[in-house]
């Protein structure tokens, strides 16, 4: 959530006359994340985001814009897209698509504890359920095949030891997908980048309470078991090593498992997972690092981190999955 086009209080303002919103009191943009332009927008009614997409088309962004709406009218603590005065939600601000969203309370807990995982994994199963019958369908657009796609441009920025392992890990890959297994596993709608800093919480540290998610422009249809590996292998995991923190992903399993019990097919996929959400923001971090677009807040992430965490999951056993 960087900031790549500038937004004035006055074009908040006009902005603001097409819904039933209130008047501006204050405007601030938003400096963390990489993909869109965002701001606090708060009004005489309420509190708000209002994000500005830079690489989402209109054509593409229905799919969380009405994501977002199917998940809060079934309960799931998310932003709920505000409708403006023609009954849509998606309207446009400075030549870039933009939505109004409702901000939720909390923030997000930089060292969660198990209770904070386990709220986290029982909120994702919750979101994975209510969007089984989300009408709209759109790949991950930062799935398979972009790895492949983005890959080469990489290869000048990694030594031999990096580039044989995104070699190894993407054949890897793509001679999974080739087989029947993927087929076999829960498939939905998905976050896709359900990281520490996208889950809000309120309440005490020894005592939290779900704030909600937030952030779903990286969502899209994918297996669950690859939204529950992206997820911990951020929630679980030492910072500086990768390595996983027993007490943590156990209780962020069993929470996901209580409301949505993996399968025998996903206990099989789990370790190869694992590499696959690593090797994705690998790869995203990488080439936001090396090839980076312009932006007035921009903070890349490093790339090293998710180069850690894959070479773990390449070579350490996997955690086994939860069982009845």
């Amino acid at each position: 959530m960087a900031v790549f086009t500038s937004v004035t209080e006055d074009d908040a303002r006009a902005l603001l006359q097409r819904y039933q919103l209130g008047e501006l009191v204050a405007l601030r943009g938003i400096t963390a994340g990489i993909e869109n332009t965002n701001y606090f927008l708060d009004t005489t009614q309420g509190a708000y985001v209002l994000t500005l997409f830079e690489v989402l088309t209109a054509e593409q962004l229905p799919f969380y814009i009405e994501l977002m709406h199917h998940l809060a009218g079934r309960g799931v603590p998310v932003p709920e897209p505000q409708t403006l005065l023609d009954g849509t939600r998606l309207t446009s601000l400075n030549g870039k698509p933009a939505a109004i969203v409702t901000r939720l309370s909390g923030g997000y807990e930089p060292e969660p504890g198990p209770a904070h995982c386990a709220l986290a994994g029982q909120t994702l199963a919750r979101a994975h359920l209510a969007a089984q019958d989300f009408p709209i369908r759109q790949p991950n657009l930062r799935g398979l095949d972009w790895w492949k796609a983005t890959a080469p441009a990489l290869a000048p920025f990694l030594d031999d030891g990096q580039a044989a392992l995104l070699r190894n890990t993407l054949d890897e890959q793509i001679a999974f997908a080739a087989t029947d297994a993927p087929a076999k596993l829960p498939f939905g709608p998905a976050h896709c980048d359900l990281f520490r800093d996208n889950v809000l919480f309120d309440g005490t540290f020894e005592s939290p309470h779900m704030g909600g998610f937030i952030d779903f422009y990286f969502a899209g249809c994918d297996t669950w078991l690859f939204d529950v590996a992206v997820s911990v292998n951020d929630w679980c995991i030492h910072r500086a090593t990768g390595a996983f923190v027993r007490r943590r992903l156990e209780a962020w399993l069993q929470a996901y498992h209580a409301v949505r019990p993996f399968t025998d097919e996903e206990r099989a996929a789990w370790p190869a997972m694992l590499r696959a959400a690593a090797l994705r923001f690998w790869i995203s971090r990488l080439y936001d690092f090396h090839l980076p677009r312009p932006a007035q807040t921009l903070k890349p992430h490093d790339p090293r981190h998710f180069e850690r965490i894959l070479r773990l999951r390449t070579d350490q056993p996997a955690p086994a999955l939860p069982r009845p």
